[in-house]
C-alpha cells in the first residue's frame, strides 16, 4: 500500500529525479502494462495513451493516491522513435537524426481512481542535433547507454557532443515536463503555489 500521496507510475530514473526537484512525496510503482509504440501512430496520440495506461493500471490498484503517468518518444519524417532494441537500431537513429530537427512529444496522465479524477496533457519540444559523422555517434554511443531512452540518445547525458539546440522545455525532452507537471500538482492540491 502506497503511504505517499502521490504515485509516479513510471521506472524511469530521469522522471524520479526531476519529479523529487519539485519537492513533493511520491513512491513509485511500475505499471505492468505492454506500451503502444506503433512507429507511424500519430506520436501524440501514443504518449497520451501510454501515460494513461501506466496512470490507470496503477490508479486502480491505489484508489487513493493521486497518480501521475507519463510517456516520451521522438517523432521524425511521420514516424516516432521509442526505445532502440539494439546497439545497431540506436546507430540507425542516430544517423537519422543527424544534422536536423525533430520533435519530442510527452504525454502526463494525472489520476485519483476514488474521486474519478482524470486529467491529461501534452507538451512538444524541437532538438536540432549536430551533423554526426561515424566516429561521433561511436564516441557518444561509448559514454552513454542509450537503449532506454526514445530516439537512441538523452539530452541530459553527454548531450553536448550531438546536440546543436533545442527550443522548448528541456525536462520535456528528458522526459517529464516540470513546469507543466508542476501546475498540474498545484492544481490538486499536491503542490503550494
Amino acid at each position: 500500500m502506497s503511504q505517499a500521496p502521490l504515485i509516479l507510475a513510471s521506472a524511469s530514473p530521469r522522471r524520479r529525479e526531476l519529479l523529487a526537484g519539485l519537492g513533493v512525496a511520491f513512491d513509485v510503482v511500475t505499471a505492468q502494462v505492454t506500451e503502444h509504440e506503433e512507429a507511424t501512430t500519430d506520436p501524440r496520440v501514443m504518449v497520451a495513451h501510454n501515460a494513461a495506461l501506466k496512470a490507470d493500471w496503477v490508479a486502480e490498484r491505489h484508489p487513493h493516491a493521486w497518480v501521475l503517468g507519463a510517456d516520451t518518444t521522438v517523432f521524425i519524417d511521420g514516424h516516432a522513435l521509442n526505445k532502440p532494441q539494439d546497439g545497431v537500431e540506436a546507430r540507425a537513429m542516430l544517423r537519422r537524426l543527424s544534422g536536423r530537427t525533430h520533435t519530442v512529444f510527452t504525454g502526463i496522465a494525472l489520476r485519483h481512481h476514488a474521486t474519478g479524477v482524470r486529467i491529461d496533457q501534452g507538451v512538444a519540444s524541437n532538438v536540432t542535433l549536430r551533423v554526426l559523422d561515424e566516429p561521433a555517434i561511436e564516441a557518444y554511443l561509448a559514454k552513454v547507454y542509450t537503449l532506454d531512452k526514445a530516439g537512441g540518445y538523452g539530452i541530459q547525458d553527454h548531450g553536448e557532443l550531438i546536440v546543436d539546440h533545442y527550443t522548448g522545455s528541456l525536462t520535456n525532452i528528458i522526459g517529464l515536463p516540470v513546469d507543466e507537471t508542476k501546475q498540474l500538482l498545484t492544481r490538486c492540491g499536491l503542490l503550494k503555489s
